[in-house]
């Protein structure tokens, strides 16, 4: 058996209660993550050009349950390790790219509700990161000018810098109200008023629905609208930057809600929207930004509803024809997520036993050979060669264990050979699907 780290109970309740409930654990992920090198490295690499300056986009594929949200929650704690700034949604039927009813603008919103930093990764981060820039200007000003906070000298030194970043901000499509809006917030803070950085913060979050309501409590006449939220994101992104992040990461799951529009008017408006944001990153016209975004095969590939369906986002997308199951171009915009072999899931499963055997106080009593049925009779569905995912196998291993723990008399083989279990034919494993597993002797 693997020798795995000492995990917090706190966390292994989180782990093990999310993976059981079919979705993926926010925290704890290091203690799990198992294959997917080669994806991680090529997204890592992405991490490196964004610091730069650079810009990224990239879409994850994979079909339900095959770990594309295991990956993207991966990539999301690294790269807030890294200091970067992370924002993350789901697409749903009233959240899309591009709406007539506000979908769009619904999406930006669930955006910044979930913007994270290190410090605050459960989300809710901006009016933390707008305070942490203005401290942080302010203790430069001081350490520049040896004044004393109170000074009027310091003050305007301080303001100086303040209107630096204003300034640069303001070069941007739509940063001249952004900075402004910036410069009321950082007045706000300095006198004590509550109210006006409230009022700032909910602008950010594109809560005004009618500029009238805007220009009557902030002076400014614009709003973020369903056309134009993406602008805003790349002015928080070169912002963020200039606050002392490294960066800013967006990352889009469900993309299959775009798919399942059922008017095929409203798809195209979609897809034209992502084409933007995908020219955006990849022409330059982004910076310190990162888009990863979360896609099934059929919402890619089918050419009547899918991305495909969009000949400008095809073109661009479509694999050449050198790539192929195990050996795709990972460095293409597009990931297609290989299935996990079944000795990287023998590894997880390890692993996930040493958690619960930690959470619930027992010793760890199930040998390699008793995982190694175990992942036969998995492997050995029918059609599991191309159906079983990772989520399935997780889920029935989780209850697999709690059964044992709650039952102490009852074997893991005898779980093993119950009728519920044994799945139709599943106790036939051919040769084939047993090979995998000739290494595993005891």
């Amino acid at each position: 058996m693997t020798e795995n780290k000492k995990v917090p109970k706190r966390i292994a309740q989180t782990v093990l209660n999310s993976l059981k409930g079919g979705v993926v654990p926010r925290i704890g992920l290091p203690y799990i993550t198992v294959g997917r090198k080669n994806e991680i490295e090529a997204l890592l690499h992405d991490v490196d050009i964004i610091a730069e300056g650079g810009a990224s986009f990239r879409f994850i594929v994979g079909r339900y349950g095959s770990g594309k949200s295991f990956l993207l929650q991966t990539i999301r704690n690294y790269v807030m390790d890294r200091g970067f700034v992370v924002a993350d949604a789901d697409l749903s039927p009233e959240r899309r790219l591009q709406g007539t009813r506000g979908q769009g603008l619904a999406t930006y919103r669930e955006l910044i509700s979930n913007l994270s930093t290190k410090t605050k990764p459960e989300g809710g981060a901006l009016t933390l990161v707008l305070d942490r820039w203005i401290s942080a200007v302010q203790s430069e000003a001081v350490r520049e000018t040896g004044l004393l906070p109170g000074d009027p000298a310091l003050a305007a030194a301080t303001d100086k810098k303040i209107y630096a970043v204003t300034a640069s901000v303001s070069e941007l499509v739509h940063g001249f109200e952004f900075g402004r809006l910036l410069s009321a917030y950082y007045h706000a803070y300095v006198d004590g008023d509550d109210e006006t950085k409230a009022k700032v913060v909910r602008w950010f979050r594109g809560e005004y629905s009618l500029k009238s309501e805007a220009r009557e409590a902030l002076g400014v006449n614009l709003i973020i609208t369903d056309d134009d939220w993406y602008d805003y994101l790349k002015l928080f992104a070169a912002f963020f930057r200039m606050a002392g992040y490294t960066g800013m990461m967006i990352m889009v799951d469900e993309l299959v809600n775009i798919y399942k529009i059922p008017n095929s008017i409203t798809r195209q408006y979609n897809y034209e929207k992502l084409l933007t944001m995908y020219n955006d990153t990849l022409q330059g016209k982004a910076k310190y930004l990162g888009i990863l975004m979360g896609a099934t095969p059929q919402a890619l590939e089918d050419k009547r509803r899918g991305i495909y369906s969009y000949e400008a986002l095809r073109s661009r997308l479509a694999e050449g024809r050198f790539s192929r199951p195990g050996a795709r171009d990972l460095l293409a915009p597009v990931i297609r997520l290989e299935p996990l072999t079944a000795e990287e899931m023998l590894v997880l499963c390890e692993k996930l036993a040493d958690m619960h055997a930690t959470l619930y106080g027992y010793g760890q009593h199930i040998d390699t050979d008793a995982l190694v049925r175990f992942i036969q009779l998995e492997y050995g569905r029918i059609g599991a060669d191309q159906n079983i995912t990772p989520r399935e196998v997780i889920r029935d291993f989780i209850e697999l264990l709690d059964l044992l723990y709650q039952n102490p008399g009852m074997g893991m083989d005898a779980l093993l050979q119950s009728d519920d279990f044994s799945f139709a034919k599943s106790e036939a494993v051919s040769d084939e699907t047993a090979a995998p597993f000739a290494e595993f002797t005891v």
